[in-house]
């Protein structure tokens, strides 16, 4: 599952460097024939989003490196370090641009600048653009949402993008989705300019399109954030592992137990199990290797494994609390 999870989302990230790097150059030609202010904010948005899933791909080829010394749990987290870049970029290069961008036809409309969009007869162009990036950007997206479901499982969107452990199906799920909710906003701030001869429409398309692209960035950098402090196993995966090791012979119940994610399919555990007080030295080794092997058929992602053995005395043992 987490190999297939790692190739769905492979291609989704393919599909939308190629969906929005076509998108971008047909947004930039429509700017300059019509200098429509939302088309320059989207085209922006279209740049921002080729280079975010570049630095996806980037980061999960990185976090195939093997361990060093120097990094013994690997490389892992790379992707949520590529991946929380990918937030900075769309907050930055994208929705504070489409913003100053809105401002700034604000002021040359207020200041009675002629409007290129309204002056130009090429504003269909902008149009028949927005409708196609529509179409390219919802196949994008189609892709993203069919590799979801295969991974998701009965959860709901916004539940996935929460607790999913691989960045890249979120991070792309959300950049498709504000891409077509920003075309949308262009569509309408292009036509209603054009149609009602008020540039400030254009403005109004070119401000909703920023704060969407920040609120969407403000999404992305929390989740990552989480992802990148060590977010522990979902509660599923910890009962499995919990099971598990109560049946395994040898151990006698689970005092305690930490997980935590070193990459989206590496998991660290590390557990206190009670053995039987008559246990020789022998005996012990045989149960933490029984543990360990338990706990890989119970979670894959288990990679790295820590067993501690103790004898369990009621009301000496408690749970530890993490460091505040």
């Amino acid at each position: 599952m987490a190999e297939h999870g790692a190739e769905g989302s492979t291609r989704a990230v393919i599909a939308a460097l190629l969906a929005n790097t076509g998108i971008a150059v047909l947004k930039f030609v429509a700017f300059a024939l019509t200098g429509a202010s939302s088309m320059l904010a989207e085209g922006i948005h279209s740049v921002a989003d080729s280079g975010n899933q570049g630095l996806l791909l980037l980061g999960g080829k990185r976090a195939g490196r093997a361990a060093t010394p120097e990094h013994p749990f690997g490389y892992g987290r790379e992707r949520y370090i590529y991946s929380f870049l990918v937030a900075i970029v769309l907050f930055s290069v994208g929705g504070l641009f489409a913003l100053y961008e809105a401002y700034h036809k604000a002021h040359e409309v207020a200041s009675g600048h002629p409007d290129e969009l309204l002056a130009s007869r090429w504003w269909w162009v902008a149009i028949v653009v927005l409708l196609g990036a529509i179409v390219m950007e919802g196949l994008s997206f189609r892709t993203a949402v069919g590799e979801t479901n295969k991974t998701r499982g009965s959860v709901s969107f916004p539940e996935f993008i929460r607790r999913a452990k691989s960045p890249e199906l979120p991070v792309i799920l959300l950049e498709d989705f504000a891409a077509l909710v920003g075309l949308t906003f262009a569509l309408f701030g292009v036509g209603l300019a054009k149609i009602t001869g008020n540039g400030y429409f254009d403005v109004a398309g070119t401000a909703a399109i920023g704060l969407l692209l920040v609120g969407v960035a403000v999404v992305l950098g929390i989740e990552t954030k989480s992802l990148l402090l060590g977010e522990a196993a979902t509660p599923a995966a910890q009962r499995r592992l919990r099971d598990r090791l109560e049946q395994t012979e040898g151990v006698e119940r689970v005092i305690h137990m930490r997980t935590m994610h070193l990459g989206p399919e590496e998991l660290l555990v590390a557990v206190k199990v009670a053995v039987p007080r008559s246990s020789d030295a022998a005996q012990v080794a045989a149960s933490i290797d029984a543990a360990e092997r338990a706990m890989r058929e119970a979670e894959p992602a288990a990679r790295v494994i820590y067993v501690e053995p103790d004898i369990y005395v009621e009301g000496h043992h408690t749970e530890p609390r993490p460091t505040p």
